[in-house]
């Protein structure tokens, strides 16, 4: 099956965003006294929901897990959205996609504000048609109900549809929405999770990506 529509998680899977996700949760960490000098330990961090990792990772209630999105926003909303950069071959990716006619879509877990300016930055936002994300209330942070919003907004055929991440949660949210999904090794998840997740296809680099929708239009 041709897929026709080309969903992109962002961080991990379109940029490399460890610096300014890692340093803008040690910052955070440091208001509860908590001090993480390893910025490596807190990888975790980077594609799931915010709540979710400082819930996971250091057991925070419900209301000190707001408290530290919100000290996390305010490095975050300054610096940290530019510590970071676009993965190798990202930009020849996109482009490609687009000169073979697929409708390109952003669908992050970072808030929908911090993703444009991101997309902004590196100036990537000819690519997309629309870009998807949470709301900054922690409202519809969950990956499926992002990719159904992208979906339905959009009226996208389910069966010409697929979702491009490097965590479980983007693959267990397309597995929610019933489309088709693409892990990348390139990015965050480890091997064990994304395999345990059961994505459609697995690919280990941007070129490997890149070959795999040009071998459908080969094959076409």
């Amino acid at each position: 099956m041709e897929f026709k529509n080309i969903l992109f998680d962002l961080d991990g899977t379109l940029t490399d965003p460890k610096m300014g996700i890692t340093q803008a949760v040690q910052y955070a960490l440091t208001r509860f006294d908590i001090f993480e000098d390893n910025l490596d330990n807190l990888e975790p961090f980077i594609g799931p929901p915010l709540a979710i990792s400082f819930a996971e990772v250091y057991g925070f209630s419900e209301s000190d897990c707001k408290k530290a999105v919100g000290y996390y926003r305010e490095y975050f909303s300054d610096r940290g959205l530019y510590e970071n950069e676009v993965y190798a071959g990202i930009p020849e990716l996109l482009q490609s996609l687009i000169n073979q006619g697929r409708t390109l879509i952003v669908a992050t877990s970072k808030p929908t504000v911090f993703a444009d300016k991101i997309i902004q930055h590196f100036g990537m936002t000819s690519y997309f048609k629309q870009i998807y994300g949470s709301n900054l209330d922690g409202t519809r942070s969950d990956k499926g109900e992002i990719i159904q919003a992208a979906i339905e907004e959009n009226n996208l055929d389910k069966s010409q549809t697929v979702m491009i991440g490097d965590r479980k949660h983007d693959i267990i949210g397309a597995h929610k929405s019933g489309i088709s999904s693409i892990a990348v090794e390139y990015g965050y998840g480890s091997q064990e999770e994304l395999t345990e997740s059961k994505p459609t296809y697995i690919v280990k680099t941007v070129e490997e990506l890149k070959y795999h929708f040009c071998e459908e239009v080969r094959m076409k």
